[in-house]
This record gives structure tokens, sequence and C-alpha cells, in this order.
């Protein structure tokens, strides 16, 4: 398997998705991760200095799965779906050749983000199918698939914390409370962490399950047993 995961800046890929590609490394999946602003714009320090500090961090973190670091080097704030991003984005395709490629959702909450996503539904046309993952917060998502992350937790947290020019915490803090939501929400087990993901089925993919890390387990649902008079 090759999976070509695409994040608008340094730590999108560690917030939305780090724990599904740390599931698919431990299947022996080819990681690429691809950035494609240069994060200059994320802090109040210059953006020279910004867009060194994050171009290492998002290094480190690439390196805990031993991922392909790809950087498009777009300005941050000024993404758009043209065709100097389509044609990066169709370059990068054509040089990985990955099974799925995985970003954002069209309508999450950065421009950047919705730019990125457009961007790379056009590149991909016929050649790969697109996984839209999760958006800040869940805000008008609806999952079609989950991928189990339990296991991968700890390791998603640290490369969130890699990221120390962004105050990581409220990070940390949100997405685990997001993970845990998402878990419950296909009936996962309890304390099971989830991300969740949509596909919308275009020609001629039209399903991708096999091409996905397994969901969290179900828990039966029973009738209770005790007695009331």
């Amino acid at each position: 398997m090759k999976i070509l995961a695409l994040g608008a800046h340094p730590d999108d890929i560690e917030i939305f998705m780090f724990g599904t590609m740390a599931a698919y490394a431990a299947q022996g999946a080819e990681l690429t991760f691809a950035i494609a602003t240069d994060g200059a714009r994320g802090g109040t320090s210059g953006p020279a200095i910004l867009a060194r500090v994050r171009r290492a961090e998002a290094t480190a973190a690439a390196a805990l799965l031993g991922a392909t670091l790809r950087f498009l080097d777009f300005p941050d704030g000024e993404l758009v779906a043209d065709a100097a991003l389509i044609g990066a984005l169709k370059m990068l395709i054509g040089e990985t050749g990955p099974d799925l490629a995985i970003t954002h959702a069209p309508n999450d909450y950065h421009a950047d983000h919705r730019a990125l996503s457009d961007g790379v539904r056009i590149a991909a046309s016929f050649t790969v199918p697109v996984l839209h993952a999760d958006t800040m917060g869940g805000t008008g998502f609806s999952p079609t698939h989950y991928v189990d992350i339990s296991a991968h937790a700890a390791l998603k947290v640290k490369a969130i914390r890699a990221h120390r020019s962004q105050d990581p915490e409220r990070f940390v803090y949100a997405i685990r409370t997001q993970n845990l939501f998402r878990s419950g929400q296909c009936n996962g087990a309890q304390g099971s962490l989830a991300e969740a993901f949509r596909f919308e089925p275009l020609f001629p993919f039209a399903d991708i399950r096999e091409l996905l890390p397994p969901a969290p387990p179900i828990r039966s649902v029973m009738v209770s047993t005790k007695r009331v008079d």
C-alpha cells in the first residue's frame, strides 16, 4: 500500500489523520506526507524564521513513522485551487503513485484547507481515490468510515507535540475529545479512539473499504436484564 496524506499546514496531518497514518505504518504501508504551504503565518515570529521552524517540526513528526515528507511551499494563507497548485499536485501524485490520497474536507474551517481539498480532488481525477479527513470539531461533517486509532493515540499526541511553535496542548485536548466522540459514534468499545473520514464515490472508485485500516470493534447492544417491580 502507498498512502499519500496531504495537509495545508505543517501540523494538519498530525491533528486530523496521524492515528490512521500510524495504523497504516503498522501494516507496512509506504507513507508520503505532503504539506502545501510554508506555514509562515502560523505565529508571531518573522515569516522566514517561522517557516524554517515549522519545517523542522514537520520533519520530526514525519520521522516518527518513517514517512517521506514533501513540501510544496505555497504561501501560507494564500492557497487557491489554481493551475499552479493543481499542476504541483498532479506531479506529486504521478511521482508517488498512491493507492489512496487523504486530505482535508471541502468544508473545513480554514480557506487553505478548502483550497487544498478542491485541488486534490481535481488533480486526482481518475488516478487515485480521495478520502476526506474530519473537520475541526467535526463541524458539518458526516463520516462514512472510521479507523480505530486506540493503539496509536500516544504516538499521535507525540506527533502533535512536535509542533511546539503552535501551542500544541490545545490541539491535544481538542482532538482527543473528537476522537473519543467519533469512536462512540460508531459504537466503538468504551475508551477507544477513532478518526473519522468521508468518502464520496466517484467513478471509477466506488468502494475503498479494503484500502482502510480496521474500524473500532463494535460493542454488542444488549437489553437490560434488571427487573423493575
